[in-house]
């Protein structure tokens, strides 16, 4: 009996090429249950909050010159001479503070300041779907990235014409491997000791070498008949 193999559409196709090889077919199952895989999503979002403040208002001046032109006018109209000046003089600085505290506090004005900052929120959203569907008696399980509805498309393959799964092989690690240095062997002269004396004819030994026998000449020595005798 063959066994189909059945890959869902949705999450891809598979092609088969060469000749002798059966062809995938479009089938469909019915689905069962769709469901939602529900995950936490962080989510970065930007968040800005307003600060208001508050600053105290600067005075104008114009109440203390006031206040020194008025107290100015009133000192030098009294006294004369040298006393007039005085006057003048406490009338001006008296007046300029008069009109100072008359004027008061500047009035208060506020400034707006904008901070920003990035915060991260989680949400509760669905990641995938956990389908349940039946085809050809069988219930069969698969996780898909959309709720595929009533039915799901698939695409059936018979299982002897899925090609071989690829061969893996296991890896080895390196070996050290030891190589023994193989045996020199040197080829020179070899030396015998002499066997024994070697005499050459008509030589005397003496030793290690031999000497030739003493020529005679035509003249004979008073000795020479004695060693011809005794030759």
């Amino acid at each position: 009996m063959k066994t189909p193999v059945l890959i869902p559409a949705m999450t891809g196709l598979l092609a088969l090429a060469g000749s002798g090889l059966a062809q995938a077919q479009d089938e469909q199952g019915r689905v069962l249950s769709s469901t939602p895989v529900i995950q936490q999503v962080a989510i970065p979002r930007e968040v800005c909050s307003d600060e208001h403040v508050t600053y105290q208002g600067q005075k104008s001046g114009a109440g203390a010159l006031i206040g020194g032109i008025a107290g100015g006018a009133m000192g030098n109209a009294i006294g004369n001479g040298s006393g007039r000046a005085a006057a003048t003089v406490i009338g001006l600085i008296g007046g300029a503070i008069v009109g100072d505290r008359v004027e008061g506090p500047g009035r208060p004005y506020t400034e707006t300041y904008r901070q920003c900052g990035t915060q991260t929120f989680y949400e509760n959203r669905t990641v995938a779907y956990d389908v349940v569907y039946e085809y050809a008696g069988r219930q069969y399980r698969v996780q898909m990235p959309q709720d595929p509805g009533r039915y799901v498309r698939l695409n059936v393959t018979p299982a002897d014409a899925m090609p071989p799964p690829p061969v893996t092989y296991p890896s080895y690690r390196p070996q050290t491997q030891y190589v023994e240095p193989s045996t020199r062997i040197t080829i020179g002269t070899t030396y015998y000791p002499h066997p024994g004396t070697v005499m050459p004819i008509h030589g005397y030994r003496w030793g290690p070498g031999y000497y030739q026998p003493p020529r005679h000449d035509g003249r004979h020595h008073r000795d020479n008949d004695r060693w011809d005798r005794n030759r």
